[in-house]
């Protein structure tokens, strides 16, 4: 008997994007476009969070906040957060189409958890209107989930509940004990620990290693098992319950799960 009624993933990063790259070099070009040099590292450091945020926090960053100054005689404020952020979105509605092939697996790992009887639920930091480019690509790939909440679709996003919350309305699925939030970041994890969720963390196709399949296999193990223990750091001091490498291996731990409950 499964323990469990609904599995709510992330996106990029977790079910489409390996390595979680589309927002990267956005969030850079964006800031260019102020006269400000940001880096891919500064970039992914808040992914996860909703863009609005993730750029705020950006911005909150010393060395972004002093060129900042440098620029505009004063420190960044949330006007100008909003400058960027619209800047931002158009140019991530035009890529994130590009990076969104599922993870390898992630199709058999969601028609297996459609068989063991669980809905499937999505939350993600991207905008409604930059999903709308995501979603067909991912249809064609036959992944379709039950539900999308996305960052502005509500008063408050990552790492807060609401989301979660929206998913269990909209799957009518509950209590949050018997839902697994599946995210690649410290937000998204944290967005299914305030819910009550159980959460589990994917490692290596997600920001915290940042690298394609083929980066990944030109590795040798160690170096693999180094990106792989840097990854589920991250994601338990976030509170993940659980870290596995990508969703592909989620169906054996749910069956695992469901049989030691």
């Amino acid at each position: 008997m499964n323990t469990f009624k609904a599995v709510v993933f992330d996106w990029a990063g977790t079910m489409v994007d390996f390595g979680s790259f589309a927002p990267m070099g956005v969030f850079v070009k964006a800031f260019a476009q102020f006269g400000i040099e940001a880096t891919i590292e500064q970039a992914r450091a808040p992914m996860g969070a909703p863009k609005w945020d993730h750029i705020r926090q950006m911005m909150d960053m010393p060395d972004i906040a002093a060129q900042w100054e440098s620029q505009y005689g004063a420190a960044p404020s949330d006007i100008d957060v909003d400058k960027v952020y619209e800047v931002f979105v158009p140019m991530n509605e035009k890529v994130a189409a590009d990076y969104a092939d599922l993870v390898p697996g992630g199709k058999a790992a969601i028609d297996e958890l459609r068989a063991m009887g669980l809905k499937i639920g999505s939350t993600t930091g991207y905008t409604r209107s930059i999903m709308e480019h995501v979603l067909p690509v991912a249809a064609r790939q036959g992944y379709s989930p039950d539900n999308l909440v996305c960052s502005d679709d509500l008063p408050e996003g990552r790492p807060g509940p609401l989301g979660m919350y929206k998913c269990m309305v909209d799957l009518v699925a509950y209590p949050p004990s018997a839902i697994i939030k599946v995210d690649d970041t410290e937000p998204g994890i944290k967005e299914g620990v305030a819910a009550g969720c159980v959460t589990v963390g994917v490692s290596l196709s997600g920001n915290a290693v940042g690298k394609t399949p083929e980066e990944l296999n030109a590795l040798s193990d160690a170096e693999v098992d180094h990106l792989r223990v840097q990854a589920t750091k991250i994601l338990t001091d976030a509170g993940a319950n659980y870290v596995i490498d990508t969703v592909a291996d989620l169906p054996a731990l749910v069956r695992q799960l469901s049989s030691s409950a």
